[in-house]
């Protein structure tokens, strides 16, 4: 498989949000300021590109061999619970603002499923390692990607005359909906 076009498979035309549907509480909950949706999408990415290389050696190397794959599940959540754990310690200590920004949200990150998704896809979908990397570096950016494109047309939506009825969280629905929309345009694009 050609990395370049699994690259821009999992980044536009797979895009982890818009196309899969994981990761949409993170993506609706802290996408209200480009800021910490930066913040987020950063640690996201991360935590997704590690987990998904540290959970593809866990199976190839160890649950696979010992014939523990029924364990892949907790173990996979049980890295991803490690590493969110790693990045909340490290901005608490070198981004404390970012830290309180995010809020709740940081420590959501343990579950959120696109970080779980991405991991287990790179599995059923029989990835080696380089194409694990490629693949969860992809995925993940297409996160940061989203959801700072969605912080940014929140920002303006403030300041914009919307009905009272739609003014906050139904606005930022249709127009996450019109981002997917928006989005699907990239499934005609070939490589």
């Amino acid at each position: 498989m050609n990395l370049f076009s699994l690259f821009i498979g999992a980044f536009l035309i797979n895009n982890i949000i818009f196309a899969k549907f994981l990761g949409i509480c993170p993506f609706l909950g802290v996408s209200k300021k480009i800021d910490t949706a930066v913040g987020m999408g950063v640690a996201v990415t991360f935590v997704i590109t590690l987990s998904s290389t540290i959970t593809w050696l866990l199976q190839r190397l160890v649950l696979d061999n010992l014939g523990l794959g029924y364990l892949q599940t907790i173990s996979f959540i049980l890295v991803i619970a490690a590493l969110v754990q790693f990045v909340e310690m490290f901005l608490k200590k070198s981004a404390p603002a970012l830290y309180e920004a995010l809020g709740v949200y940081l420590p959501l990150i343990t579950t959120n499923c696109a970080v779980l998704g991405v991991a287990i896809l790179n599995i059923q979908e029989e990835f080696n390692l380089i194409e694990t990397l490629v693949h969860s570096l992809a995925a993940s950016l297409s996160f940061l990607l989203a959801i700072v494109l969605f912080a940014g047309i929140r920002e303006r939506l403030e300041l914009a005359d919307i009905p009272e009825a739609l003014k906050g969280f139904p606005i930022a629905l249709i127009t996450a909906g019109l981002m997917s929309i928006a989005f699907l345009g990239f499934s005609g694009l070939s490589i």
